[in-house]
């Protein structure tokens, strides 16, 4: 009874205890056996309870009969206890209103601890004439699936309800499995394979390799039960489209972030739905689908463990986790469904603060919160954590790097290539080290030095400091340098930048203090901050950062990431300013965290006409960065002032095939781009390709000019050790390498893996770019 027709139903789902009218009503049997009735919208005792009990059965038949009398509905429940006994009571509620009636009907069971109860339902009849089906409000067993098309290779992982054994996989399942099918042009159903229901997490993945990437075809998933368990399920259905190969411009939708609800703060008798339940966050959905994206990237925090809606359960981190999980699937697999998508897990996704994976190893035993987070690695089992790696990660591309780490904790980190845009994804928190351990006179606290004397700029960057690992480092310098199968754009996706993009009031010694501060009205510039030196940042440590760096720059590569909260454009500096790539933080799609960027001073202040958060800057750990836009926390002025004026939203990403341009957008998520409405102030921040590798010319080799081939990859390698400088897919048939130090070089170009490529050694570069190189393929 949560709302009539025109509320989501999935909204209502989750509405039950809520001050005002709409809450709904709640009508059952007690674990004493006695009928009781709840107002939702009410705090106090029940509404109603028999004055009969109908004693501790196994089964009850509970009947709810709704008639109309004026001025509304006469409402009446019945109960019986069924077996030899067959006691029954009723309880006649009166006379009631329509508003608390209309709306969706429940079934829900509310377990006592110690009470060794296993509810079930059976038989479940609604009929008469104020009941009305909704046939799109159809969920499971299959609730959504997920998908990426690679080099020929369709993966599709399909999620599915709780259908077999126990959540934590610990008895074997049966034989349940899902089968996948597809059609085209309207055409008959073929079928396809069948694979089984994994557990725990209840996934079914699919790898297709030899697909054919130009048609759109329909897919269809079902669930089939195992021998003598029923009828097979409902089916799911999507498409999966044509690679947009030809497409002018490839558009990425990026999120991060996913509150649902806003319980932190907010006062239980003061909460009320229509200001407070943010979920399934339709209108960020629907603005979204306004920018036709082609590909979808979740950067993580798609979950939260606390209170978003419910507070971790780690007594069964498994069942919390999958609700949570299904919800966040639930609100976005309308858009998953069609298009392809990459998400990957955070650190709240793994029910953590902060993480420092620390390679995957367990925290120590003994501790909790912080102080396990601080001694790095995972609180939770192994066998966990893998199931929210599967959840959210099993349809992307095989990993280059399966083994599990010691205690078990497999590897995700791989690329997609789609639409000639290739994505490497990586795992920023597994392999990074634990500050803590490596920062004793820092006094570190969940990655925050409380000791005053302690300059993270200077003494933050040991020896031995681990950001991405020496695997996903090395994943990285050959992911920059394959240009195979048409690429002709690099992106990295990850889940935080590398730059602490944020600031905290002088005195403060951690962020904690971030939620209760002010916001201020928009454009107000908020004085007496310092540079944010958080050790969860991906600015720390500085030399793993700055190796990542010069690594996704050999590929002119954009980074796209979350986390933060605060969204931002970026371009890093590694020696000097402007000599690295571009980054997108997009702002969260609710946020409890509204961090904010006021810096004390530009390096350049005075110089140039940009707003006071814009120009070139050292970060708190002394990083080279140069901000092109944030969207710090305001008020607004939109309804409910406690989600929009935390600048919440998502990302959009442009990547122009001819011209080589990039467009960055932080949107609102109350901007609707089909009435015209605008990204964030200081947004779109455009560049070219090239402006990602910025570093100062040295000299220049002879200029290519190339006949027989149209956008030809060339790569520059040193000869003096043999590395590679950059390798890029040039537009058109000329270009002029670049060099940034005297020696000698091989210029590579053409088609790479056919016999259009060719080698050009001991090119040596001078002053000017007036020297030419002829090469007809």
């Amino acid at each position: 009874g949560a709302g009539g027709p025109d509320l989501d139903p999935r909204r209502a789902a989750l509405i039950h205890h809520s001050p005002g009218p709409g809450a709904g009503l709640f009508l059952g049997v007690d674990t004493d056996g006695h009928l009781v009735a709840f107002d939702f919208s009410q705090e106090s005792g029940p509404l109603s309870r028999s004055s009969g009990g109908l004693g501790p059965a196994g089964m009850y038949r509970l009947e709810v009969l709704a008639r109309p009398e004026d001025p509304g509905v006469r409402l009446t429940l019945f109960g019986e206890a069924v077996g030899s006994d067959g006691l029954s009571e009723s309880l006649d509620l009166g006379v009631l209103a329509f508003g608390p009636l209309t709306g969706g009907v429940a079934l829900a069971a509310h377990t006592s601890r110690g009470k060794n109860m296993d509810p079930w339902f059976e038989g479940v009849l609604l009929s008469g004439e104020g009941v009305a089906e909704v046939e799109d409000g159809l969920l499971g067993p299959i609730l959504g699936a997920q998908h990426t098309l690679h080099r020929g290779t369709l993966r599709l992982t399909a999620q599915l309800l709780p259908v077999s054994a126990p959540l934590d996989g610990s008895s074997p399942a049966e034989a349940d499995s899902v089968l996948l099918e597809f059609r085209a042009d309207g055409g008959g159903w073929a079928e396809g394979p069948t694979v089984p229901v994994v557990v725990p997490g209840y996934t079914a993945t699919f790898q297709l390799p030899g697909w054919d990437p130009n048609r759109t075809v329909e897919y269809r998933v079902t669930f089939l039960p195992g021998p003598g368990r029923g009828p097979s399920g409902a089916s799911y259905f999507g498409t999966v489209r044509a690679e947009p190969t030809e497409k002018e411009e490839l558009v990425v939708a990026a999120f991060t972030g996913n509150h649902n609800v806003a319980s932190p703060g907010v006062d239980r008798g003061s909460f009320d739905w229509q200001n407070h339940l943010w979920f399934p966050h339709e209108d960020i959905v629907a603005h979204v689908e306004a920018h036709a994206p082609d590909f979808l990237f979740f950067s993580g925090d798609q979950v939260y463990e606390g209170a978003s809606p419910t507070a971790a359960d780690l007594e069964n981190p498994y069942g919390d986790y999958l609700y949570k999980w299904y919800l966040w699937l639930w609100a976005f697999r309308d858009l998953t469904r069609d298009i392809p998508s990459v998400a990957i897990p955070d650190d709240h996704d793994v029910f953590h603060g902060n993480v420092w994976g620390a390679g995957g190893r367990a925290t120590p035993q003994g501790l909790s919160g912080a102080a396990a987070q601080d001694q790095g690695g995972y609180k939770l089992p192994p066998g966990w954590v893998n199931m929210v790696q599967r959840t959210h990660a099993s349809h992307l591309p095989q990993r280059r790097e399966a083994s599990p780490s010691d205690d078990g904790i497999e590897t995700y980190f791989t690329d997609v290539s789609y639409g000639g845009v290739s994505f490497a994804v990586v795992e920023d928190r597994k392999f990074k080290s634990p500050p803590k351990l490596l920062l004793p006179e820092a006094d570190v606290w969940n990655g925050w030095a409380q000791n005053p004397d302690f300059d993270a700029k200077i003494q933050a960057d040991v020896p031995g400091a681990s950001l991405l690992g020496e695997d996903q480092e090395r994943f990285l310098e050959e992911w920059a340098g394959d240009w195979g199968d048409g690429i002709w754009m690099k992106v990295l996706l990850s889940q935080t930048i590398f730059a602490n993009v944020a600031t905290i009031p002088q005195d403060a010694k951690s962020g904690s203090v971030i939620p209760s501060l002010p916001i201020p009205q928009p454009g107000v510039w908020v004085e007496g901050d310092k540079q944010a030196a958080d050790m969860d940042s991906n600015g720390w440590p500085q030399a793993g950062r700055n190796r990542a760096l010069r690594a996704i720059r050999k590929g002119f590569a954009v980074h796209l990431a979350g986390d933060q909260h605060l969204a931002s454009t970026i371009q890093y500096g590694v020696d000097e300013w402007h000599d690295g790539p571009f980054a997108l933080c997009v702002p969260s799609i609710a946020n409890f965290w509204p961090r904010r960027w006021y810096p004390p001073v530009s390096i350049h202040a005075g110089e140039t006409d940009l707003p006071p958060y814009a120009g070139d800057f050292e970060d708190g750990f002394g990083n080279l960065l140069t901000v092109h836009a944030v969207s710090n926390p305001a008020q607004w002025g939109r309804e409910p002032e406690i989600l929009h004026n935390r600048a919440p939203g998502y990302g959009i990403a442009r990547f122009n095939r001819s011209t080589r341009e990039v467009s960055l957008e932080a949107w609102p998520r109350w901007a609707d781009p089909l009435r015209g409405d605008e990204p964030y102030p200081g947004w779109p921040v455009r560049f070219s390709q090239r402006d990602g590798y910025g570093r100062e010319a040295f000299g220049f080799l002879p200029t290519l000019l190339v006949e027989g081939l149209d956008d030809p990859v060339v790569q520059v390698s040193s000869e003096t050790g043999g590395e590679v400088i950059y390798t890029l897919r040039i537009s058109g048939r000329r270009f002029t390498p670049e060099v940034f130090e005297a020696g000698s070089y091989t210029v590579q170009l053409g088609e790479p893996g056919t016999p259009n490529w060719r080698a050009f050694l001991g090119q040596t570069p001078t002053s000017d770019s007036t020297r030419t190189l002829e090469v007809v393929f």
